[in-house]
């Protein structure tokens, strides 16, 4: 089954069927419209083969009130269906979003890293847009166009069969032209989203990244790279125009061709007595309702393959693989002890090349493991394998004895706490960031957080204190002072297993010193992983774990470590002198 036929179906089921009662009302409206256009080519026939001839004032006035009728309910469908499936296509587009974005956040921490979040905000965004084509007025028009059409072909064949049939000639080979054309169109719109995704994903970044850029005066490097995504996504626009154009002129060609010949095959019947002039100018009019729908069909049509292409991207994306599978991940954790056991642990990022290499240690409830060793060691996957953010190739992380592939990752992360390196702080106030975890904390739990990691130190010197507004990512505040909110927010959610990734590296000597009390509070009775370049901050853990190349090259506690003057001594060595 064709990738086209798949979408359709799925986007039916998913978008169309749920509103059947609204698309059916919007096409009764569409219906009725279509007749009541049909009332005036009646008219006209009436009124210059009859009523004109015979000068009847009674049947003028009549075919006058049916004809304003017929514009008034011409008027009151169209409103009403505008109004109606425009609405319903909107509220559809807000659903979908928030569905793509839900499911967005089920997906694990591997698919993040290799995509773009401007690129991801595109696809929440953008691509979803396409539905109102569905739902609102595009295919609703498409079908409703089709019955004009329809009924307006077998009244003039009723007219006349020859000069019907001379128009269908032309007719049918723009409609063979727009499905070639549609065939071509979709992978273009298709490329589109993704180049559209792409851009957007690089201005993000360029925003986000700005201090950098004026820092190293790289403005003209990334203005020039982003003319060059600009400029893809003008040649693929050009793309669809250039085919759209096509279309639009191959069908004004070929029916102006068409009208041509019914002037001289009209005129000929007239000249010979076998048409009227009201049954030649009906014939024009009911040809004119025949026509228009198929060139609107080549819009709408247009505006559908678009609207398929990012629901492709779309559906794609729901149909993901989650992070929480319920199918392998079906046991609860009620009660966390603590206890984290690595054995035979193995993990590569891309295939063929493993970080880890079968990794063997035990963290006890509540004890300190601090992990050490040069950059790209491995530590960081370590970590992320104990916070249940990667998955093990080979070998079994467990906590307390229950492997952590098939726990429920709902019920382990609420024991979890995690303080980054570069910890992410929402643009809002002091008290948000703090309150994050856990929402509906009271306010001496929050105090006691914000006590206990020193954040009342810095906020007590502010005017709006808690409630400072800390801009976007905690800009107007300094690494140490970011640092400490995120300790709190750490406390606050007072977890059973807590990440510390390089959690002292961005503070100053007094922050440090407030740093350290606080840690101290927040890893008592808890099983804490730290992952430390300096590693004075590390010299009280239970045991510390030096990685070299993805192996544990040496295990043990500080002074005993030194003793075996390895590769530990060598860095803390190293470090002292600097």
């Amino acid at each position: 089954m064709s990738k086209n036929k798949v979408s359709f179906a799925w986007a039916f089921k998913e978008f169309i069927w749920p509103r059947k009662n609204i698309v059916l009302l919007g096409l009764i409206l569409i219906i009725l419209k279509s007749l009541a256009g049909l009332v005036l080519p009646y008219a006209t026939k009436n009124l210059i083969d009859d009523i004109i001839p015979s000068q009847d004032m009674r049947s003028l006035k009549i075919l006058l009130v049916v004809v304003v009728l017929s514009i008034v309910v011409q008027a009151v469908s169209s409103f009403s269906l505008t109004r109606l499936l425009s609405v319903e296509a909107q509220h559809l587009i807000s659903l979908l979003r928030a569905k793509v974005q839900k499911k967005l956040l089920t997906l694990p921490i591997r698919f993040f890293d290799n995509n773009k979040s401007g690129a991801l905000v595109s696809r929440v965004m953008t691509d979803v847009e396409g539905v109102r084509n569905l739902v609102g007025t595009g295919l609703v028009q498409l079908i409703g166009g089709s019955l004009t059409s329809i009924i307006s072909l077998v009244i003039l064949i009723k007219i006349n069969a020859t000069m019907t049939l001379f128009v269908l000639l032309p007719v049918a080979l723009f409609a063979v032209i727009a499905l070639k054309a549609f065939g071509y169109i979709r992978p273009i719109f298709r490329a589109r989203g993704k180049i559209n995704a792409e851009v957007t994903g690089r201005l993000t970044e360029t925003l986000n990244g700005i201090r950098v850029i004026k820092g190293f005066n790289a403005e003209a490097q990334e203005l020039r790279t982003f003319e060059n995504g600009v400029e893809r996504l003008f040649l693929n626009v050009k793309k669809s125009l250039t085919a759209t154009a096509m279309m639009t002129s191959s069908s004004a060609l070929l029916l102006g061709l068409a009208s041509a010949g019914i002037m001289g095959i009209g005129g000929y019947f007239i000249m010979n007595g076998d048409m009227t002039y009201g049954e030649f100018v009906s014939f024009t009019l009911f040809l004119g309702f025949m026509i228009a729908p198929i060139v609107q069909m080549s819009n709408i049509g247009s505006q559908l393959t678009e609207a398929m292409a990012g629901l492709d991207r779309t559906q794609e994306l729901m149909n993901m693989k989650e992070e929480d599978d319920p199918e392998e991940r079906t046991l609860l954790i009620d009660k966390v002890i603590g206890e984290i056991n690595f054995k035979n642990v193995s993990f590569s990022y891309d295939k063929g090349k493993e970080v880890l290499h079968d990794i063997n240690f035990s963290a006890p409830a509540g004890s300190v493991t601090a992990l050490v060793g040069s950059s790209g060691s491995g530590k960081s996957t370590i970590a992320g394998l104990a916070a249940t953010f990667l998955n093990p190739d080979k070998g079994v992380v467990s906590l307390d004895g229950t492997d952590l592939s098939k726990v429920n990752l709902s019920s382990y992360r609420s024991n979890l706490g995690v303080v980054l390196q570069d910890d992410f702080l929402y643009e809002g106030t002091i008290r948000e960031n703090i309150l994050f975890p856990r929402p509906d904390a009271s306010e001496q739990e929050l105090l006691e957080a914000v006590n206990g990691a020193y954040v009342n130190e810095f906020t007590d010197r502010f005017k709006d204190g808690l409630d400072t507004v800390i801009g976007e990512r905690g800009v107007k505040l300094s690494g140490g002072q970011r640092q400490r909110i995120s300790i709190a927010r750490a406390l606050l959610a007072d977890p059973k297993i807590i990440i510390l990734d390089e959690a002292t590296s961005n503070l100053d000597t007094e922050s440090e010193t407030f740093i350290q009390k606080s840690l101290q509070s927040l890893m008592q009775d808890r099983t804490t992983f730290v992952i430390a370049h300096r590693l004075s901050t590390i010299q009280k853990a239970d045991q510390i774990l030096v990685i070299e190349e993805g192996r544990i090259v040496e295990q043990g506690k500080h002074k005993s470590l030194l003793e075996q003057k390895g590769r530990y001594f060598e860095l803390f060595t190293y470090q002292s002198r600097i």
